[in-house]
């Protein structure tokens, strides 16, 4: 009997202190998770340029609108050009206002060529090699085939050409340097997004110079020029 006790007496201690032990793990994973909080996935809708199948009326004034603001804190912005330009007339055209991306794209008549993003930290030598730096993607961004092939092999030498393809660069600057920029000769429109939005947290789409009353797929059944 006295065993019995005894063995009884021990499962209580044993008992209590597996549940001590448990409240202390759980307060220790508490003060953890207080610490070391789960980062909450974020979803951004933050999106510069017009909207598929958005009439481009519609989208410059959308565009316009969005330079409106009593906050005088920088933002990005997308700057849309009423025609392909060199880097460096797109440099020219910023005249002291950052850049931080250049988006190109080589012109042929009724043939779709890629879009192709370049990032550049500003300075006046980073944008004048986006042109370069854009060839090298040229050729990644066709499947297999042989107008693929063609339409890469072509675009990669107007690049390296130096060729006028620069249709927008993402700038930073305030409302109201990005109002003046709107002024400028070769601007076609600039948008802003509001100052909370973070840098690679948004998506960019040009408008390009060939869209005139809506923002459609532009034609592809035309020969792909040699040279």
């Amino acid at each position: 009997m006295r065993t019995s006790g005894v063995s009884g007496v021990l499962g209580g201690v044993v008992a209590a202190a597996l549940v001590v032990g448990s409240l202390a793990v759980v307060g220790s994973l508490a003060v953890v998770g207080h610490l070391n909080p789960v980062r909450q996935l974020s979803v951004s809708t933050d999106r510069l340029g017009p909207d598929s199948g958005e009439q481009v009326t519609d989208y410059l004034a959308r565009a316009e609108a969005s330079l409106r603001s009593d906050n005088t804190e920088p933002r990005w912005g997308s700057v849309s050009f009423d025609r392909e330009l060199t880097a460096e007339q797109a440099y020219a055209v910023a005249d002291g206002i950052r850049i931080s991306q250049v988006v190109l794209r080589v012109p042929l008549d009724r043939v779709q060529t890629p879009i192709l993003t370049v990032g550049v930290p500003g300075s006046e030598r980073s944008v004048l090699n986006s042109t370069a730096r854009a060839a090298s993607q040229a050729t990644e961004s066709f499947g297999a085939g042989d107008r693929q092939a063609q339409i890469a092999a072509v675009s990669q030498r107007r690049l390296l050409d130096g060729c006028a393809c620069v249709v927008t660069v993402v700038v930073r600057g305030t409302p109201a340097e990005l109002t003046e920029l709107a002024g400028r000769a070769d601007v076609r429109a600039v948008q802003a997004l509001p100052p909370d939005a973070v840098s690679g947290k948004f998506a960019v789409e040009p408008l390009l110079p060939e869209y005139v009353d809506v923002v459609a797929p532009l034609p592809d059944d035309g020969p792909v020029p040699a040279e």
